[in-house]
């Protein structure tokens, strides 16, 4: 029985499926989907913006010190298994128009005319899983915020100020 309104997963997947060219139709193609994944649009109700494994993790955990709950993030963990990197790259769900504003070494934005693979909430696809699901409430992260979390992280990687 699918869950509709109010917030957890059925709610989740009412919100993604709600950028969607035909929320209808992708629902069924991607609940039916046996890799239970689907390319969704960006730019729309989001832009997501993809953080290095390096200081993902760390910039996830500053956020979630900073506020009640961020929005939706999903960690990517291809790079992480074939031993290139050994922490996952991270995209932080962000209110569309972020992308066009976003400037940092090694990030990643993906707004209007990108398109991004989301696997099902609550099951795993290949490498790519939500660390932050989507709860159908709207929710998105802060760029400003995210970009706070991301020096504060950066700054304990550093280590103590030399003298």
């Amino acid at each position: 029985m699918k869950e509709t309104g109010g917030h957890g997963v059925g709610a989740g997947v009412d919100w993604l499926v709600s950028a969607a060219p035909d929320p209808d139709d992708w629902r069924r193609r991607w609940e039916s989907d046996p890799r239970g994944v689907a390319l969704f649009p960006t730019g729309r109700h989001w832009d997501v913006l993809v953080l290095p494994g390096g200081i993902a993790g760390p910039t996830l955990d500053v956020l979630k010190r900073l506020t009640d709950r961020p929005g939706p993030v999903l960690a990517h963990f291809g790079a992480a298994r074939r031993g290139r990197n050994p922490a996952p790259r991270m995209g932080f769900f962000v209110p569309p128009g972020s992308s066009e504003r976003w400037v940092g070494t090694g990030t990643h934005a993906a707004g209007p005319g990108a398109w991004v693979v989301l696997p099902y909430p609550g099951r795993t696809a290949g490498g790519v899983r939500w660390v932050v699901l989507p709860d159908g409430s709207g929710t998105l992260t802060d760029p400003a915020m995210l970009e706070l979390s991301m020096h504060e992280a950066a700054a304990v990687a550093a280590g103590p100020a030399r003298e």
